[in-house]
């Protein structure tokens, strides 16, 4: 079972307002395990004005930092290629998803030649698992921002820098597994009920064990047998009689 788990970060909150993406991260899931490939891209987001400071004090990223990265027209091939029809695994999916369809849309009207080309024009909620409304479901009434889930998993959300995409994909991924109950799907203890089986087999096996040449003589001497009874003699119970 394959499935992308998916991160962006913006300019600010709303992209009816103008704010755009500026990052994307994403990793692979075979299983629930990281198969160690990813797609990952910073993004220009053509801004004449300095990154505003609430999106800044999250990502880190200034807009001189970002004015030599690539477009969304010129990645998005390759980040589409990458998703497939894979499920997306995502926290507070009506954010991200709601910014890559509008970035998608703007393609329609600004470049033709890469929408034409595109497998599919937008990013469709069927295929979408939303692990905010995974662990709302599951804790209700507490909070479930990816922080919080991560101290009440025991997972270190405390990794180098600020937060950007591809490292909330990876916390995320940990996150995920365990509203998933910890284990990979379809893992059973099948190792473990095969070697059992054996084991059990192997005892019937043994147990049909009969000696060829049956025992004849007592491999005791008289002298072990006087002092094996000698000392029986002297237990204040005997559990052989």
């Amino acid at each position: 079972m394959r499935e992308i788990v998916l991160d962006t970060e913006t300019t600010g909150l709303d992209y009816n307002k103008g704010d755009r993406l500026v990052e994307i991260g994403a990793i692979e899931l075979i299983n629930h395990i990281p198969t160690g490939k990813t797609f990952h891209s910073y993004l220009n987001p053509v801004m004449d004005r300095e990154m505003p400071q609430e999106a800044f004090n999250v990502h880190g990223l200034t807009t001189e930092f970002l004015s030599n990265k690539p477009l969304f027209s010129e990645v998005v091939e390759s980040f589409l290629s990458f998703l497939g029809e894979s499920n997306l695994i995502i926290h507070n999916a009506k954010f991200d998803i709601g910014f890559i369809n509008y970035e998608l849309q703007l393609l329609e009207n600004s470049n033709q030649q890469v929408y034409k080309k595109l497998p599919y024009k937008e990013i469709r909620k069927e295929i979408i698992i939303d692990t905010l409304d995974i662990a709302k479901n599951l804790y209700p009434g507490k909070s479930v921002s990816l922080d919080s889930l991560c101290v009440k998993f025991g997972i270190s959300n405390k990794r180098k820098g600020k937060h950007g995409a591809l490292i909330d994909s990876e916390i995320l991924a940990e996150v995920y597994l365990e509203l998933s109950g910890g284990q990979q799907p379809g893992f059973e203890f099948s190792n473990i009920g095969l070697k059992t089986k054996y084991f059990f087999e192997d005892s019937k096996e043994r147990k049909k064990f009969t000696r060829k040449n049956l025992l004849t003589e007592n491999r005791l001497s008289k002298e072990e047998i006087s002092l094996h009874s000698e000392y029986i003699s002297k237990m204040k119970k005997n559990y052989w009689t």
